[in-house]
């Protein structure tokens, strides 16, 4: 067996060890031809022709057993490296040297699949052990104008041979015209600076300037963990699973191809109206450029729109009137949310709920992951039935006495007498290791007869190429036939369970740039909408059983805002941690994003020291949405929830369960504020979390305190994201604010310092609003 994919398994930040790298060859560029083979090959040997020409034949060399050395011994140009000859010798916005993508940085830091200690632990090892034993030769180097075909041919230890089938590739190179740039809403596009990419079938990418000038900052393109301004950074769109360090990594769930700039004479914004990738370099190679990069499709066209202001408010609803607005949620949506991975039973969930009813601390929402049979995610583990090729009801199922969920409508009718909603886990896939029986196959059977799946280029149904759950099936929901199908399997779970929400898992599963979507996307365009569809698709669920629209997702893309509530994903219980996650909601709530939260004080790793649980819980007793989780840690003792009463157990800190719960018991009386000011977002205004830029757009001081948000029109948050402070210093923008522990009143326009005990987190209000909070805070 030898097996070749030119673009390799579509990881966006890293080449797999059987693909062409570059996947998209510059003109002037040699690329490296990688193959896997099995153990029984003993060489392997490419067949390359040019123009159709006789073939020449280009030995591979094994990993391992040599370098890969270039076939013409010439200037083929490392994998990787920007300005190879015969090329314009810009690599493009953030060191992105080819026109698949990856770049030096990427490859260097993915190509060895390292390993977290985490859930997905297992996962990773298996990538990092596929990625040894690859066949690999450098080729001429490619020039435009010309067209090559490669193939290869391997010879097998007992004798005999296999062959691939023929595979084409062109160069591609800059030039001024290709495609056709639709601008709207003003000309800032620094004239001359339109480039096109385009190899010998057609366009690939197009790319443009647009002056930033002096004092102007720039927020946005999503969900962000590495700064709030990226004015000198370099980075790209791309919806992406980065299990924990995102901040490090430069890499989101939530990505979106629209910035906003603030600080200048008037606020603005560039929205670049695609789904598929993007690329943007602000300030980093030319200072007072923004450079945009972005795919576009083989007709080469590409809508861009500038949105003014005046002020960060307007530019946002601008954008918003282009992608769709937030819809409003229930209050309830603003208490306390609470979740554990390995709470596993009935009975273990009850018991977590009284806990916090013996604790006096008061909880909203319990979300609950560890529920399902985990194959098909539509019934609760244990139950007993008999497989259907139609929905279920509840009726259908049996839970026996000593099972793990004997009864689990009464469950959610006694957690509703408790006031309590209750939201159930999700992920957009269908399991097919191990294979699948009884109604899990019959699920996969109708997937796969049906046509419901994200297929690949070649009509075959796509199996999942990330390494949580590999080789599953992934529904095509951009087809409102299959998320009816997919919804309709979990209807019972609404309409008679009475659960009130779901948490909307996963969605970056769709790697490949050649997938092929039931709404006549292809991979390229169609897998950042993926996630968009799927929160679409449980949202209209709980509609139509009369339940407002609650999800919880963690991947997105614009579009994303219409669709319920959202958390920054996985990290580890760190105070670095602590900081990129308040970037986030910063800026994801700059790009349209009301209802945001994360996993206070990390869910991975060893539970959290005390100081830094209570920090993280005083800022998110201020942030949309309180919500606490851990991760499976396979029922290891002692337990890593992150619930008060076993940080306090494990840290031995009598402060965890009072302070917590002082905390929750503000966050209870904040909940009408709360909704009051989430109304107003969701109606046009400014966003419910908000960097201090957006009502200061003018205040160059405000970017020297990034972390500083705030919440609503009221309340100026301050979170404390270092460990040992008793005190801290913030920044008041014009105005005049009350500490809202002690009632004084300062002075806007300075720095003033203010203590910072764990039980009262740094806050303020705006004084035109003292008088209608103060009882919140007095009580």
């Amino acid at each position: 067996m030898i097996r070749h994919r030119p673009f390799g398994s579509g990881h966006p930040y890293a080449d797999s060890e059987d693909q062409r790298v570059p996947a998209r060859p510059l003109n002037g560029e040699a690329v490296e031809l990688r193959v896997r083979a099995s153990a029984g090959v003993v060489a392997v040997v490419c067949e390359w022709t040019t123009d159709g020409g006789a073939p020449r034949e280009l030995p591979l060399t094994k990993a391992g057993e040599g370098s890969r050395a270039g076939a013409d011994g010439g200037n083929g140009g490392a994998a990787g490296t920007g300005g190879a000859a015969g090329t314009d010798g810009d690599a493009g916005p953030g060191a992105v040297a080819h026109a698949d993508g990856t770049s030096v940085a990427a490859q260097a830091d993915d190509a060895g699949v390292a390993v977290d200690g985490g859930h997905l632990a297992a996962a990773q090892a298996r990538a990092a052990r596929a990625a040894a034993g690859s066949w690999a030769v450098r080729t001429p180097v490619l020039r435009a104008g010309h067209r090559y075909a490669y193939r290869f041919r391997a010879t097998l230890a007992g004798g005999g041979s296999r062959t691939s089938r023929w595979f084409e590739v062109t160069a591609a190179t800059w030039s001024d015209s290709g495609g056709k740039l639709d601008v709207s809403g003003g000309e800032r596009i620094v004239p001359g600076s339109v480039r096109w990419l385009a190899d010998g079938d057609g366009a690939l990418r197009v790319r443009f300037e647009v002056e930033l000038a002096p004092g102007e900052h720039v927020v946005g393109f999503g969900e962000r963990f590495d700064s709030v301004d990226q004015r000198g950074r370099a980075l790209d769109a791309v919806v992406f699973e980065q299990y924990k360090a995102q901040g490090r990594h430069g890499r989101t769930y939530l990505p979106m191809p629209f910035a906003l700039v603030v600080g200048g004479a008037s606020s603005w914004g560039l929205h670049v109206g695609t789904s598929r990738r993007t690329w943007y370099d602000v300030g980093a190679a030319t200072p007072g450029r923004l450079r945009v990069e972005a795919e576009v499709g083989r007709d080469g066209e590409l809508g861009v729109r500038f949105h003014d202001g005046p002020r960060p408010a307007d530019v946002l609803r601008g954008f918003l009137d282009d992608v769709g607005r937030p819809q409003e949620l229930p209050p309830w949506v603003f208490r306390l949310w609470a979740s554990g991975n390995e709470w596993n039973t009935q009975e273990r969930v009850l018991a977590e709920m009284d806990r916090h009813r013996e604790h006096g601390i008061p909880v909203g929402a319990l979300v609950i992951e560890a529920w399902s049979d985990e194959t098909t995610f539509t019934a609760f583990r244990g139950a007993e039935y008999e497989p259907s090729e139609e929905p279920h009801r509840l009726a259908d199922y049996t839970f026996p006495p000593g099972g793990p969920w004997p009864d689990p409508k009464g469950m959610v009718d006694e957690l509703h007498r408790r006031d309590i909603k209750v939201l159930l886990w999700q992920i957009p896939l269908q399991k097919m290791r191990p294979h699948p029986r009884h109604q899990a196959a019959v699920d996969a059977r109708q997937l796969v007869e049906r046509g419901y799946g994200v297929r690949e280029a070649d009509g075959r149904p796509y199996r999942n190429r990330g390494w949580w759950f590999p080789l599953a099936l992934m529904p095509d929901l951009s087809s409102q036939e299959v998320r009816d199908w997919w919804t309709a399997k979990r209807r019972y779970l609404v309409e008679e369970v009475g659960v009130d929400g779901f948490k909307t898992d996963g969605g970056e599963h769709a790697w490949g740039h050649d997938l092929r979507y039931a709404d006549g996307r292809d991979g390229a365009a169609g897998n950042g909408l993926f996630p968009v569809h799927y929160a679409r698709a449980f949202g209209d669920l709980l509609r139509s059983c009369g339940k407002a629209p609650v999800t919880f997702s963690r991947a997105g893309f614009a579009g994303s805002q219409r669709h319920g509530a959202f958390w920054a994903g996985d990290e580890d219980s760190t105070w670095e941690a602590f900081r990129s996650s308040i970037r986030a909601g910063i800026t994801a709530s700059a790009c349209g994003i009301v209802y945001w939260g994360w996993d206070l004080a990390g869910f991975s790793g060893e539970v959290p020291g005390a100081e830094l649980y209570l920090r993280a819980a005083g800022a998110s007793a201020f942030m949309p949405i309180m919500q606490y989780h851990s991760e499976f840690n396979h029922h290891r003792t002692p337990l890593r929830d992150r619930t008060p009463w076993n940080v306090a157990e494990r840290t031995g800190d009598e402060r965890v369960i009072p302070v917590f719960r002082q905390l929750a018991e503000l966050r209870e009386r904040l909940v009408p504020y709360l909704a009051e000011e989430a109304r107003e977002a969701v109606g046009g205004g400014a966003p419910l979390m908000r960097g201090l830029f957006f009502d200061h757009p003018g205040d160059q001081r405000v970017w020297e305190y990034p972390l500083q948000y705030k919440l609503g029109d009221a309340l100026l948050v301050a979170p404390v994201t270092e460990p040992d402070i008793s005190e801290i210093t913030v920044y008041l923008p014009e105005g005049e604010w009350i500490d809202v522990w002690t009632g004084r009143a300062l002075d806007g326009g300075q720095e003033v310092t203010l203590p910072a005990p764990l039980d009262r987190p740094p806050v303020l209000c705006a004084a035109e609003h003292w008088s209608r909070l103060s009882p919140m805070f007095t009580v």
